[in-house]
C-alpha cells in the first residue's frame, strides 16, 4: 500500500559553525505566532537508482530510510516550483512492487541497486500560528554521506530545510520565513537535494547529470529534437499519474503520444523515417490503448452532464443507476487496459527505444539546415492535408460518410497544430497563431465527434433499457437533444475553417 502526499520545502546552507540560537525569533515571521523546538532525529537512508542513474537525471529520488516518524520507502517525483510528489509505503526489506510500478516508466526496467548512504541528525523547530496550528517545520540537519559505489572518501555538511506542514498552508510562507533566515545570514542551498550533493562531492555524478540536454540551437536537428525530448519528459513524467488514476493523466499522457507521433511524421526530411516510421507505429498503438479509458472519461461527463441538466419529471425510469453502472463497468475495463499496456513489455521497448533515439537521433542532411526555412515548409505540408481534408468533408451531404470525413479532418488539424507547436521557437509569432486559428478548428471538430459517440452510445443505453423492460424516454430525448449539437457544430467548423485559412497566416510563417 502506498501513500502519496505533496511536499513543499526549500534547502538552505548553514555553515558548520554557525550560532542558530536566534531561530525562536522567526516568530516575527508574518503569521508565525511560536516556534519551538519539538526534538531530535536520527535518520539512516540508503537511496538507490540504476547503473547510469536513470531516477536522478529525471529528477526524481528512491530511499529506504529508518528512523523517524516516517520510516520506509519514499519515492519522490518531481512536481512544479518548490514542490515533489513523495510517495511512501512501508518499511520492507526489497522495493515494494507499487513503487517499481510507478519508477517503471524512468528506470524502464533496470535493474536497482544501492547509491549513497546518508545519515542525518535532524532537529526540528515547529513554527505555529496564533492557534497553535503547525504552518511549518523548520529541520537543521547534520549529514553524513558515503558513496556505495565508489571508494570515494566520505563527506559531511549541515543544511537546513523549510517544509510547510501540510498543502493547506499558504506558500507565501516559505517566502516570509527565507526573508528571515536572509537577515541571519542563511542563504539558499546550490544542490537542490541531499542526494544531488552527495553525488557531486563523492565525485559519482555533477548536476550537469541532471540536463545533459541543453537548450535548442539554430538549426532545424536541434529544434526537432528539443520538442521530441520535451514530449519524452511529459509521456515519462505522467505515468505515475495514470497508475495512481489521477484527474486528467490519461488525456495529458495520450497528448504526449500524439504530440511525439505527429512531430515524426511532420519532420520527415529532418528524421530517417526508416526508423521513426516504426517507432510511430509503436506510439500510434500506446495511444490506442490509453484512447479508450479517455473516450470513455469524455462520454461519461457528457451523458452525466445530460442526464442532470434535465428536469426531474423528464427522467423516467431507472437512468441515473443505468448510467453509473455503464460507467463503472467500462471504466473499470478501460483502465485495467491501460495499466496492461503501461506493464507490458511492448511498452518498455518503446520507451527504450525513444531513450536511444534521443540519445543517437537518426538525422538526415537537412537537419543541419537553418530551422526557420526548414520547419516552415513542414507545417505548411500539414496544412495542405488539412485543407484537403477540409474541402473533402465540407463537399459531402450530411451524414455518417461526412461524420466520418469530419473526423478525420479533426486528426488532420492536430497534426497541424502539432507541427507549429514544435516550430515555434525557430517560427515565433507566426507559428503560434497558426497553431491557436488551427486549434479552434480542432475545439469545433471535436465536440461534433464527441456528439456523434454520445448519439451511438445513448442509442444502445435505450435498447438495453428496453429491453430490461425500462423506459427508454429519456435516453431518447438525450439523443434527440445531441443531434442539433452536431448540426450546430457542422455550421460553427465553416467559420473557424475560414479564420485559419486565410492566407496571411500562412504568408507570415513563410517569410
Amino acid at each position: 500500500m502506498v501513500r502519496p502526499t505533496r511536499e513543499t520545502e526549500r534547502k538552505y546552507e548553514v555553515p558548520s559553525s554557525a550560532d542558530l540560537s536566534w531561530l525562536p525569533g522567526l516568530d516575527r515571521v508574518k503569521g508565525v505566532a511560536t516556534v519551538v523546538a519539538s526534538g531530535t532525529a536520527e535518520l539512516d537512508a540508503v537511496y538507490y537508482d540504476t547503473a547510469d542513474l536513470r531516477l536522478f537525471r529525471a529528477k526524481a529520488t528512491l530511499r529506504r530510510r529508518t528512523g523517524g516518524a516516517d520510516a520506509g520507502w519514499h519515492l519522490k517525483l518531481p512536481m512544479t516550483g518548490d514542490s515533489r510528489e513523495e510517495i511512501q509505503s512501508p518499511l520492507a526489506a526489497d522495493v515494494p512492487q507499487p513503487l517499481l510500478d510507478l519508477i517503471r516508466s524512468r528506470t524502464r526496467g533496470a535493474e536497482l541497486t544501492p547509491l549513497v548512504r546518508i545519515r542525518t541528525d535532524r532537529a526540528v523547530w515547529r513554527l505555529a500560528d496564533a492557534e497553535d496550528a503547525v504552518l511549518a517545520e523548520l529541520a537543521v540537519d547534520a549529514v553524513r554521506a558515503e558513496s556505495l559505489r565508489t571508494h570515494a572518501a566520505p563527506t559531511a555538511w549541515r543544511e537546513m530545510e523549510v517544509e510547510l506542514a501540510g498543502n493547506e498552508t499558504d506558500p507565501a510562507l516559505l517566502d516570509a520565513v527565507e526573508a528571515g533566515l536572509r537577515e541571519q545570514g542563511i542563504a539558499r542551498a546550490q544542490s537542490p537535494s541531499k542526494l544531488a550533493r552527495a553525488l557531486e562531492e563523492t565525485g559519482a555524478a555533477s548536476a550537469d547529470d541532471r540536463d545533459r540536454s541543453g537548450g535548442p540551437g539554430g538549426s532545424a536537428g536541434e529544434q526537432v529534437l528539443a520538442y521530441v525530448r520535451e514530449q519524452l519528459e511529459a509521456l515519462t513524467a505522467y505515468d505515475p499519474a495514470v497508475r495512481l488514476d489521477r484527474p486528467d493523466a490519461v488525456h495529458k499522457m495520450r497528448v504526449a503520444c500524439r504530440r511525439l507521433r505527429s512531430c515524426l511524421r511532420s519532420y520527415r526530411t529532418v528524421l530517417n523515417r526508416d526508423v521513426t516510421d516504426p517507432v510511430r507505429d509503436e506510439l500510434k498503438w500506446l495511444a490506442g490503448e490509453l484512447g479508450a479509458e479517455r473516450d470513455q472519461e469524455v462520454l461519461r461527463e457528457r451523458l452525466t452532464h445530460g442526464v442532470g441538466s434535465l428536469p426531474r419529471e423528464l427522467v423516467l425510469g431507472p437512468v441515473t443507476a443505468r448510467l453509473q453502472v455503464w460507467g463503472v463497468g467500462h471504466g473499470d475495463e478501460a483502465h485495467r487496459r491501460t495499466l496492461d499496456a503501461l506493464g507490458s513489455p511492448r511498452y518498455l521497448t518503446l520507451l527504450d527505444t525513444l531513450a536511444g533515439f534521443v540519445e543517437k537521433p537518426p538525422l538526415r542532411a537537412k537537419a543541419g539546415e537553418d530551422a526557420d526555412k526548414v520547419m516552415a515548409k513542414a507545417v505548411l505540408k500539414e496544412f495542405h492535408r488539412l485543407a484537403g481534408r477540409m474541402d473533402t468533408a465540407l463537399s459531402l451531404p450530411p451524414g455518417d460518410e461526412r461524420d466520418a470525413a469530419l473526423h478525420n479532418a479533426r486528426k488532420a488539424a492536430k497534426r497541424v497544430r502539432y507541427a507549429a507547436e514544435a516550430a515555434r521557437g525557430a517560427l515565433g509569432k507566426p507559428a503560434k497563431r497558426l497553431g491557436r486559428s488551427v486549434k479552434a478548428v480542432q475545439s469545433v471538430l471535436g465536440d461534433h465527434h464527441d456528439s456523434v459517440v454520445a448519439r451511438a452510445t445513448l442509442r444502445e443505453l435505450a435498447v438495453a433499457a428496453a429491453t430490461a423492460g425500462e423506459s427508454a424516454f429519456t435516453w431518447g430525448l438525450l439523443y434527440g437533444r445531441e443531434e442539433p449539437v452536431a448540426a450546430a457544430r457542422e455550421r460553427q467548423v465553416h467559420t473557424a475553417w475560414e479564420s485559419a485559412s486565410k492566407p496571411a497566416l500562412r504568408k507570415r510563417l513563410s517569410k
